[in-house]
């Protein structure tokens, strides 16, 4: 259903905020403002306490800082998130944010993406996109259908997390919200996974930024073994990923043989299974203990035969994996159907027998396309709108 918000959202600040900065960003931040630079990595490390520990909306709750600074800090900048323009809550109680993101000096118009959050009894995972619109054209997934417009910044992806928080009520002293499910754990946020809208890979240097907010002990602190990027095979792009930033890897994977990819995965024409299973093998730090998770969806009559799932045991030897199939979930317009639960139990058999964790993810949120590959904000629709006008 689509959830009223508890207040109407706010327009665009005029002033930038601070909320979802780096540390380095933080720090020139305030620089900027006039806070003296021996003094500028104290005030850094007492804000962020406040922007990612507590969750500040506003200046005045920082009581360990000034009045002063707070009164200089308020004039030119703000603790503004995006704006969230719709909320739909799903019959199972998950979450999806349609975000509006303030406009850049590059933007002709706030640009949209979506965000999803998954509760379970005991955890809640998160999952955030990285771009606006995506540039792989997945002939399975609805956010393949939408153009590319432009990757988001390290700001923007850990802004969602900071929406997500702020709604469901987890930040200390916050009281949890009754709508939907939320876990009754210390933390209702404890996971996050990169695939959201667009190819992490792609925008590489804005996903690490997030990632280094996300992770910091003093803040999010949210373990990056607790957070996963997918990637549909940007091979260049996978030991970078692993030397520079250490999160857990997921691999969008789904067909066991080059001439299937090339159709589900275009991308799979520059980066073919072979060098991308290498790859794979040579992921810094992989091994039992941080196993690569294989996404594998199920395409009635397309890849879920017996032969095919032998196919994939046998191309994944030798790495330590973990297998997720997933139902496919459908979209508008789509030419695919998901396969027959018998036929998704016995190729899960398969697989399983061959010793590797083949769990089959249960799909969430289909009623208000929240789920694995539904994803589709109104920019593209928007953007052709507009050509039209103008024409």
């Amino acid at each position: 259903m689509l959830a009223p918000l508890d207040t109407a959202p706010a327009p665009f600040a005029e002033k930038p905020s601070l909320a979802g900065l780096t540390r380095g960003e933080l720090s020139a931040a305030l620089v900027s403002a006039g806070v003296p630079e021996r003094e500028a990595r104290m005030r850094t490390n007492q804000i962020w306490h406040w922007l990612y520990h507590r969750g500040a909306t506003s200046f005045d709750t920082m009581t360990n800082v000034s009045k002063v600074l707070r009164a200089e800090l308020e004039k030119v900048y703000s603790l503004a998130r995006p704006e969230i323009v719709t909320e739909q809550i799903s019959i199972d109680g998950t979450r999806k944010w349609l975000i509006r993101l303030p406009p850049r000096p590059d933007d002709k118009r706030p640009h949209e993406v979506e965000a999803v959050y998954i509760p379970e009894a005991d955890r809640g995972t998160l999952c955030v996109s990285s771009q606006v619109g995506c540039t792989l054209a997945c002939t399975f997934c609805h956010t393949g259908t939408q153009v590319l417009v432009r990757n988001l910044t390290s700001q923007e992806i850990v802004s969602q997390l900071l929406i997500a928080r702020d709604r469901i009520g987890d930040w200390p002293g916050m009281e949890r919200s009754k709508e939907g499910l939320v876990p009754d754990a210390e933390r209702a946020v404890t996971n996050i996974v990169f695939m959201g809208m667009g190819e992490p890979l792609y925008n590489l240097d804005g996903v690490k930024d997030a990632i280094d907010v996300i992770s910091d002990g003093e803040g999010l602190s949210l373990s990056k073994r607790r957070i996963t990027v997918s990637t549909s095979g940007v091979v260049p792009m996978i030991e970078r990923l692993g030397n520079e930033s250490g999160p857990m890897l997921a691999i969008s994977l789904h067909a066991t043989n080059d001439e299937l990819r090339n159709e589900l995965v275009p991308l799979n024409k520059k980066y073919p299974i072979k060098e991308l299973i290498e790859a794979c093998r040579n992921y810094p730090g992989v091994s039992n203990a941080r196993r690569i998770t294989f996404e594998y969806v199920m395409l009635k009559g397309v890849n879920d035969s017996d032969a095919e799932a032998k196919k994939l045991v046998s191309l994944l030897k030798g790495i330590p994996a973990k297998i997720n199939l997933i139902p496919f979930n459908p979209w508008p317009g789509t030419r695919y159907e998901c396969s027959d639960w018998e036929r998704i139990e016995a190729f899960s058999e398969i697989v399983f027998r061959a010793g590797y964790a083949s769990p089959v993810r249960t799909p969430r949120g289909r009623d208000i396309l929240a789920a694995c590959g539904q994803l589709k904000s109104a920019t593209e629709r928007l953007r052709a709108k507009d050509r039209a006008a103008a024409q």
